[in-house]
């Protein structure tokens, strides 16, 4: 009988399924991570896309911007080289903040830092995480031409420099990651990004639509405001390894990037199936089931209508958004999720409630988790111990037909 291992935080959760089921492994395009990772970086770093060098003439001060301990990137890849490159052109390390781009989650402790950065940076340059509740740290700068209130990380629109990180990679309802993203939401205010995320509901806000995506092109607009002159963005394998990277101006940045992430990520499968079984990928996309909820988007893309989709998410953080919980608090059928979104202000949190809503009007939704059952149940989904559990529950529910299993769904779209 075939097994198969699934990512579940940082260890797996093993399948076994009977010989007679038909069971297709669905992975992205199977890419190698590049002889020299950080020689990659290197390589964009010195042929930069459209990027005015003539911002180091005079340059008091550089900020750049990386993912917090929700994002994969790895940075002992990048920032070496990227603080390298900016001492060949006279940067001095004292004139360097870091700025760890947490949006709407809270903010990382310094004793967290380490965890993202390498060591010998976190004792040698400035470093602060974002803090979305810190009013006095935020500056507006305008609406864009959707109506959202530019509302940013002051010190960081203050910067002579403004440079963000960040890797390339399908996004549940931005189309793709990269780009200003990382500071035009990372960095943004509540107001900001309550907003711009309220588009999520427009059917162009979705995975792998850049151009027609209405909250995609928003954040394009802030990031413009903002005024980041560069991006640094790699491309990874399922297992957090550069493939390629690309710098320069942002939105050259995104233009080259994502036919590259869409090589990376895609697979030629096309099929749709009964029962689908989907890892968000491990840690830390599976830190808690706000990250790992973006797994389900993408293993609805395989998922016949009424069909079943099994998430194997370990969620050691629970929720993630304690808004999220509060708002399902007196939920207790999809229908109620709509009636009550559409009675309040939207906000940040409880647009989980949406994106999961939205979904189970189409499809059956297990989660395998280390959540209490009580809790996956209140935010209206099965849950189970394990993915064997879950997959002879789907079987004994009327699930027959092939299985689809996607170990690494955050990184895998359909071409």
């Amino acid at each position: 009988m075939p097994t198969f291992e699934l990512p579940y935080g940082k260890k797996q959760q093993l399948l076994t399924l009977p010989d007679d089921v038909r069971c297709d492994l669905i992975l992205p395009n199977p890419v190698k991570p590049a002889p020299d990772q950080a020689g990659v970086v290197r390589a964009a770093l010195d042929a930069p896309l459209d990027f005015d060098e003539g911002v180091f003439a005079n340059i008091r001060n550089v900020a750049i911007a990386i993912n917090d301990k929700t994002r994969p990137v790895p940075h002992q890849h990048i920032l070496p080289p990227l603080l390298a490159w900016l001492e060949t052109k006279g940067v001095r390390r004292e004139q360097i903040h870091f700025f760890i781009a947490t949006g709407s989650h809270a903010p990382m402790r310094p004793d967290e830092f380490d965890r993202i950065i390498p060591a010998e940076i976190c004792v040698t340059y400035a470093i602060s995480s974002h803090d979305i509740e810190a009013l006095d740290n935020l500056i507006e700068l305008g609406h864009t031409s959707r109506g959202t209130r530019a509302i940013v990380n002051r010190r960081f629109y203050e910067a002579d420099l403004k440079i963000v990180v960040g890797d390339i990679e399908p996004h549940h309802f931005a189309g793709f990651s990269g780009g200003y993203k990382t500071a035009a939401i990372g960095l943004a205010g509540r107001p900001t990004i309550n907003h711009n995320h309220a588009m999520l509901v427009d059917p162009n806000a979705w995975i792998g639509v850049y151009e027609s995506n209405p909250l995609r092109q928003d954040i394009e607009e802030i990031g413009q405001q903002i005024g980041v002159q560069l991006a640094l963005n790699t491309l990874l394998t399922t297992d957090k390894q550069v493939v390629a990277a690309v710098a320069g101006h942002p939105l050259s940045v995104m233009r080259a990037g994502i036919p590259i992430a869409r090589s990376v990520c895609g697979t030629d499968c096309s099929s749709r199936y009964p029962i689908v079984i989907a890892s968000a990928g491990g840690s830390p996309k599976d830190i808690n089931f706000y990250q790992a909820q973006k797994a389900l988007t993408h293993a609805s893309l395989f998922t016949e209508e009424k069909g079943t989709i099994i998430l194997v998410a370990e969620c050691k953080e629970g929720s993630g958004s304690q808004s999220y919980e509060d708002f399902m608090q007196d939920v207790t059928t999809v229908d109620e999720v709509f009636k009550k979104l559409a009675q309040l202000e939207f906000k940040v949190g409880p647009h989980k409630a949406f994106q999961v809503a939205r979904l189970l009007k189409q499809f059956s939704v297990t989660l395998v988790s280390d959540m209490p059952t009580t809790q996956v149940e209140g935010l209206l989904m099965k849950p189970a111990a394990s993915v064997q559990e879950a997959y002879q529950h789907a079987i004994q529910c009327g699930g027959i037909g092939e299985v689809a299993i996607l170990p690494h769904a955050t990184t895998t779209i359909p071409r």
